[in-house]
């Protein structure tokens, strides 16, 4: 079985978003593994409750703990941000994960903004700015989970929030070429700020989880084949691993020693649907410090959350 090594992570707190499920919940426990307390910021408290569990009864003795946050509502992430910062204490290692795929009509998030550029990145881009005096006190690891989709993704300046004209592909590269651009973007700035925090970005293949079915099933009056083309694919062993490998490449990012900022981690394989982690060339799509600076600017005014560090 494919693995890679984790250094001892005792006294260390992780917080992974989208940890009730899939790559998430496979990433907290490995964190929790190697000694990490993690808490797992999941939108469903009682699958996050679930997820704990799952963790304890694999990991005996696993210091592992759930916190409500939905990152289509920039209040909630507000709520989970304000109590983190009320207790205080430093977050070494932050993963933003959590994510939506694709939904076959338009959805929006609470604040109004297309549901996957609002939750897949401007949900994390607000987490990680209300986050960062306890990222800069533990002088973080921060991972941001994009998706080979970032490849061929496109920022739509003049139709951002997809209201004159939807797709739902081209909606999730969007998202997650911001995903990419904003992991870049995020160590940039800490080394021009001094804000000691290492940012990088993975992608985790084409790993089956329930995104394949959960996303492409909103707004739709018949299940979407998405997941049993995925599902055929896996038992076939073509172009799609399981959760055990998808998960990799992320911890990796977020804990690999020789894993340094501004960098960018996926499988080795084919297409890089499969494989083993590695460090892979930035996509030409995410190359761009102009691009990123841009969106970093439209992400504070439609966040309202600006990177004011003391």
């Amino acid at each position: 079985m494919i693995d890679v090594p984790v250094p001892d992570l005792t006294g260390r707190l992780a917080v992974v978003t989208g940890a009730s499920d899939g790559i998430g919940r496979a990433l907290a426990g490995k964190l929790a593994q190697a000694g990490a307390e993690v808490l797992l910021a999941a939108r469903n408290p009682d699958k996050g409750a679930a997820s704990v569990e799952k963790i304890r009864a694999t990991v005996p003795g696993a210091a592992v703990s759930t916190g409500p946050v939905d990152l289509a509502s920039l209040a909630s992430v507000a709520a989970f941000a304000a109590a983190l910062n009320r207790a205080g204490r430093p977050v070494d290692i932050l993963v933003n994960n959590a994510g939506v795929m694709a939904p076959a009509t338009r959805h929006t998030t609470a604040d109004g903004y297309e549901l996957q550029f609002g939750t897949n990145h401007l949900g994390h881009f607000a987490l990680t700015g209300q986050l960062l005096p306890l990222l800069r006190a533990g002088r973080a690891r921060v991972t941001t989970v994009t998706s080979s989709a970032a490849r061929s993704g496109k920022i739509n300046w003049d139709d951002p929030q997809s209201e004159r004209k939807y797709s739902p592909i081209g909606g999730y590269g969007q998202s997650k070429l911001a995903n990419l651009l904003f992991g870049l973007e995020l160590d940039r700035r800490s080394q021009a700020e001094g804000w000691g925090i290492t940012s990088n970005a993975a992608h985790p293949g084409t790993t089956l989880t329930n995104l394949y079915a959960s996303g492409p099933n909103m707004g739709r009056g018949r299940p979407s084949p998405y997941e049993a083309i995925m599902s055929r694919l896996a038992r076939l062993g073509v172009l799609v691993h399981g959760v055990d490998a998808g998960v990799l490449p992320a911890l990796y990012a977020a804990t690999g020693p020789d894993a340094g900022g501004g960098r960018f981690f996926g499988p080795d394989g084919f297409g890089q649907f499969t494989g083993r982690p590695t460090e892979l060339t930035v996509y030409k799509s995410a190359r761009s410090a102009e691009t990123a600076a841009r969106l970093w600017d439209v992400s504070e005014r439609l966040t309202r959350v600006t990177y004011d560090a003391p």
